[in-house]
């Protein structure tokens, strides 16, 4: 998970991977048939570990913003955790690629836009519950904060501290509408 989450899906050679298990070409295809199929495997320990940072507040949180500032801060905290690399693994996977991985790209997308039908759903019971206003669009709603923790992602790769990925999510709050 860390060889593809660091190098990404193309940048990952199987030398690197079979390195870091500590196995065999032959035993790698042997227990996943194909790399594509280990970096799947690779990305659902990553959204059941890393990657499932948000789904308490999702469930703990009694508000739509509540949620939305507790997931901010806890992406500005994980995306520069030194335990690992740096950013979300999802956020920052196969955005370019050779025509060949274009599954694998597909597969990565239909993640993303697993993740922004959670913050759509969350901001349409808000609506309902009329906590934000009926008038709020939760699909835009739910692109602007997917674009600010993808945004938040890739800065974090780049080198952006904590505090300023908090900064990014304080301004972003204030964008929160008002019910």
């Amino acid at each position: 998970m860390e060889v593809f989450w660091e190098r990404g899906y193309e940048g990952a050679s199987i030398a690197d991977l079979t390195e870091a298990m500590g196995i065999t070409a032959p035993s790698l295809y042997g227990a996943f048939t194909s790399k594509a199929e280990l970096y799947r495997e690779a990305l659902d320990l990553y959204q059941r570990t890393h990657g499932s940072a948000g789904v308490p507040a999702l469930v703990e949180e009694p508000t739509a913003r509540g949620f939305m500032a507790r997931v901010l801060e806890e992406a500005s905290r994980a995306f520069v955790d030194p335990r690992h690399p740096h950013g979300c693994m999802v956020s920052t996977a196969v955005l370019n690629c050779a025509t060949e991985n274009q599954p694998v790209a597909r597969h990565v997308a239909g993640l993303r836009d697993a993740s922004l039908e959670r913050l759509r759903a969350r901001f349409q019971r808000a609506i309902a519950e009329g906590e934000l206003p009926s008038t709020t669009d939760a699909e835009g709603l739910a692109r602007f904060y997917g674009a600010v923790i993808q945004g938040m992602s890739v800065q974090a790769r780049d080198g952006a501290s904590e505090e300023a990925l908090r900064k990014i999510a304080a301004l972003s709050l204030v964008c929160f509408p008002r019910g």
